[in-house]
């Protein structure tokens, strides 16, 4: 038997129940990974909700590090191999838990585990988004929305280690004194200052040519007002709700618009397409261009509390939880 966070209906936070579960020995392709740490990620919360519906009841989390405990038939993975996953299923919330080998990726030494799941799925996002989606090139400026999340902070550093120029916004002075000690060029207080303006500004009436907006309702049309002509905007993201349904007209109206929903699902499809995306990720992180920045850290048992401050806006970089079997 095992700990683990499990969800009967959706909801708020109360809606996670802290369960015993009996755990399988894994069967063939599988592995049964002994979570180390385990990361937060806005995405938990859409399942928790209800936005992105699961099949109930169900575990809830998708991302974490630990150690190989044992192995199913067929599988390459020894015991013992430290690995971390992000795309490998929901259930992530739990001191362990039966994983396809082909969906985890082995750990580099000189990572540890709270930094592997503290940066997989926010990092793999960071990579496809300015690598694929929109590869971002040295000298170019974008804007990315929640500069100081978990995300945001990831991204800022690898686009300036590329040479790009990141404007970011955020809701206050302390979250823009963190975006700015990680990478972003110019930060926009969204509580007082008007964003659409001061990006004209920072760009001497340019404007710029993408825009990453993780945080939707909010955000969404001023992310088009900032766009140049045949500029693209990179939705990814719903912290604050799902935007309105779009009309088309609208894109031709403010510039010949490109829009984009994109998901690391998509951008990991293959075995390939993960490993590529993490072994450049890891190399970021073990060269120096990207520090993680673990912020927040709380039990297992605390998941509640955990998805209460991120819905709330107080963490700031990652989060993980941290279980003992």
């Amino acid at each position: 038997m095992v700990q683990a966070i499990r969800i009967s209906e959706t909801g708020g936070p109360e809606v996670m129940v802290l369960e015993e579960v009996l755990l399988d020995a894994p069967g063939p392709g599988m592995v049964t990974v002994e979570n180390r740490a385990i990361g937060l990620n806005y995405i938990d919360t859409y399942h928790r909700s209800g936005l992105y519906p699961l099949p109930l009841p169900a575990g809830i989390g998708l991302e974490g590090a630990g150690v190989v405990q044992a192995v199913g038939e067929g599988v390459a993975l020894c015991v013992g191999d430290r690995v971390a996953y992000c795309s490998a299923g929901v259930g992530a919330y739990a001191q362990a838990l039966n994983l396809p080998a082909v969906r985890l990726i082995k750990i580099p030494d000189g990572i540890n585990f709270e930094q592997a799941a503290a940066c997989l799925l926010k990092g793999q996002t960071t990579e496809y988004l300015l690598q694929r989606t929109y590869p971002l090139s040295s000298g170019e400026t974008c804007l990315f929305h929640a500069a100081a999340g978990g995300v945001g902070l990831l991204f800022g550093q690898w686009a300036n280690s590329i040479g790009a120029t990141v404007i970011g916004t955020v809701g206050s002075k302390q979250k823009a004194e963190l975006a700015l000690a990680h990478g972003f060029a110019h930060v926009i207080n969204y509580r007082t200052e008007d964003v659409v303006q001061r990006v004209l500004e920072i760009t001497q009436g340019q404007k710029v040519p993408v825009v990453y907006d993780g945080v939707g309702l909010d955000t969404f049309d001023k992310s088009l007002d900032c766009l140049q002509p045949r500029g693209l905007m990179v939705s990814f993201g719903n912290a604050s709700g799902a935007p309105a349904p779009l009309d088309l007209q609208m894109l031709a109206n403010k510039g010949s618009l490109y829009i984009t929903r994109p998901t690391m699902v998509t951008y990991t499809l293959s075995s390939q397409e993960l490993q590529q995306s993490a072994d450049d990720l890891f190399a970021r992180v073990l060269s120096g261009d990207v520090r993680v920045a673990i912020n927040q850290r709380y039990p297992l048992a605390d998941a509640q509390q955990a998805h209460r401050d991120l819905e709330s806006r107080k963490t700031t970089g990652s989060s993980i939880l941290l279980s003992s079997t």
